[in-house]
C-alpha cells in the first residue's frame, strides 16, 4: 500500500481496482473551440453543440433527423439500395474493406440517410449525411436515395430539405461518383417545376462536388455557424495560387458577407426556422412554431 491509500479512509481503500478500469470510455469530451470538458450526455442532450462557447461539434444523420423530424409518422426512403464494388477499386485498401469499416463504426449502410415525416406539423422529406461513413462522401447510393427523396416528396407534394456535410465525390467510384451530381440536381429541376420548395442546409464541412452540385441550389440556402463550406480546401488553395487567404475564408460567416449563403443559423433553432420558412414559401400554417 503506497503512502497516499494509507492517507485515504477506509472505505476508498476498500475500492476495487478493477472497478474503476470499468468505467467505460469516451463519456467527456473537450471542446475544440474554448477547451471546456463537456459530458458526452449533455452535450447530446443539447444537439452537439457546446452549451459553453456554442461551438457545434458534428452531429449524426439519425440523431439530426430524430431532432428534425416529428416524433410520428416517420418513415425512411431508400434504405434498400446499397453500395457495389463496380469497378472493383482498390487504393491502400479495396473499396468492400473500406464499406465494412464504416458500417461497423456507424451503423449506416451508407453516407446519406433519407426520411419522410412532418416538421411542426408541415409534411416534408429530409435527407441528412452521415461524415462519419467515409467523410459523408457521394457515391452510386447517396445519388439513388437522393433522388428517390425527391421523388417521394413530388409524389405526395411535400419540401424537400437536405443538410450536407460532406467531403465531396467519393473517389473509389470514380466517374460513377460524378453523374450523382447531374443526376441530383436533375431531380431538383423537377421539383422545381412542381413547385415545391428546397431547402439547403450547409453543416460542416461541406466540400467538393456536392458544394458544386445540390448544396448551393436551394430555394433557401441555410448554413450552421462557422462551418467549413467550399470546394478544394483553404490549404490546396494557397499552395495552388500562392496567397495568402483571408482570415474566416470559406467559412459560413465569410460566405454569408458575399451573398452565397441566406443566413446562418444556429442549429438548437434549425426546426422552428425551417419550419417557419416552409409555412411562408407554401403559405400554409405550422403547428406551434413560436
Amino acid at each position: 500500500m503506497s503512502w497516499l491509500e494509507k492517507l485515504l479512509p477506509p472505505k476508498i481503500q476498500q475500492t476495487n481496482p478493477a472497478d474503476r478500469r470499468s468505467v467505460p470510455e469516451g463519456l467527456w469530451i473537450k471542446c475544440p473551440s474554448c477547451e471546456a470538458v463537456l459530458y458526452k450526455t449533455d452535450l447530446e442532450q443539447n444537439q452537439n453543440v457546446c452549451p459553453t462557447c456554442s461551438h457545434h461539434h458534428r452531429i449524426g444523420a439519425r440523431a439530426r433527423l430524430n431532432v428534425f423530424l416529428d416524433n410520428e409518422g416517420r418513415f425512411e426512403i431508400g434504405q434498400e439500395v446499397l453500395p457495389v464494388d463496380a469497378l472493383k477499386f482498390k487504393d491502400s485498401r479495396k473499396y468492400p474493406e473500406r464499406l465494412k469499416e464504416a458500417l461497423e463504426n456507424t451503423g449506416e449502410t451508407d453516407a446519406l440517410v433519407v426520411m419522410g415525416g412532418a416538421v411542426h406539423g408541415i409534411g416534408v422529406v429530409a435527407a441528412c449525411f452521415e461524415f462519419e461513413f467515409m467523410g459523408g462522401s457521394m457515391g452510386s447510393v447517396v445519388g439513388e436515395r437522393f433522388v428517390r427523396g425527391v421523388h417521394t416528396a413530388i409524389e405526395q407534394k411535400v419540401p424537400f430539405v437536405c443538410f450536407t456535410s460532406t467531403g465531396g465525390a467519393r473517389m473509389q467510384e470514380g466517374l460513377l461518383s460524378l453523374m450523382q451530381m447531374a443526376k441530383t440536381n436533375a431531380s431538383l429541376t423537377r421539383l422545381a417545376k412542381k413547385g415545391l420548395p428546397y431547402i439547403s442546409v450547409l453543416t460542416d464541412p461541406t466540400m467538393g462536388g456536392v458544394s458544386a452540385g445540390f448544396a448551393f441550389l436551394g430555394d433557401v440556402v441555410i448554413a450552421e455557424p462557422k462551418a467549413l463550406i467550399g470546394f478544394a480546401g483553404p490549404r490546396v488553395i494557397e499552395s495552388t495560387v500562392r496567397v495568402t487567404l483571408p482570415e474566416g475564408f470559406q467559412r459560413a460567416e465569410f460566405l454569408q458577407t458575399k451573398g452565397a449563403i441566406d443566413f446562418i443559423c444556429d442549429r438548437r433553432e434549425l426546426r422552428k426556422t425551417i419550419a417557419n420558412s416552409l409555412a411562408m414559401l407554401q403559405r400554409q400554417p405550422a403547428d406551434a412554431v413560436n
